[in-house]
């Protein structure tokens, strides 16, 4: 169980996370949305255009995000995803982990502002890896060497500031 000395439950630690992102090869987004100023959009096309990642997204009110089409659930799904990247409510959490379990995926991973350690504490029991309030995108261009504080790899390793 990932917990602390007094029994708050934490992360795994960026070498465990690191590791989870190595192994996983395909990701479920659910609560895609394709309004561009929506996170998950915006996450989503980081996924499809810098990681090797099949990624498959979830949303009953959606057809088509970003070209791509959308599933109304998890086990509408043609796989069974290694990983699901959830961006929901917190109150949708305990569904969204039902729904997870009952396809069979291995990771959970809880996006910014979604901490449900009840959620995760049953999920880990399942045998599933949790990560919660931490972004894919954010923590997976940490690890490949594409974060900036724009958030995106400019592709440019300079001291210097750039000349006109």
């Amino acid at each position: 169980m990932s917990t602390n000395g007094s029994g708050e439950w934490i992360n795994p630690s960026p070498t465990a996370r690191l590791a989870l992102l190595r192994r996983t090869r395909s990701v479920a987004m659910v609560g895609a949305s394709a309004n561009p100023a929506r996170p998950s959009n915006f996450v989503a096309t980081y996924l499809l255009a810098s990681t090797n990642y099949d990624v498959y997204f979830v949303n009953p009110n959606a057809t088509e995000i970003l070209g791509r089409q959308v599933y109304p659930s998890l086990a509408a799904l043609p796989v069974v995803p290694d990983l699901v990247d959830v961006f929901r409510r917190p109150a949708d959490l305990p569904s969204v982990l039902d729904d997870a379990l009952a396809v069979g995926t291995k990771a959970l991973w809880l996006q910014f502002g979604l901490w449900a350690p009840e959620v995760a504490r049953r999920a880990e029991s399942a045998g599933l890896t949790v990560v919660m309030d931490r972004c894919l995108k954010i923590e997976h261009a940490r690890f490949h060497g594409g974060l900036h504080l724009a958030g995106f790899n400019t592709g440019v390793i300079s001291s210097r500031r750039a000349t006109r």
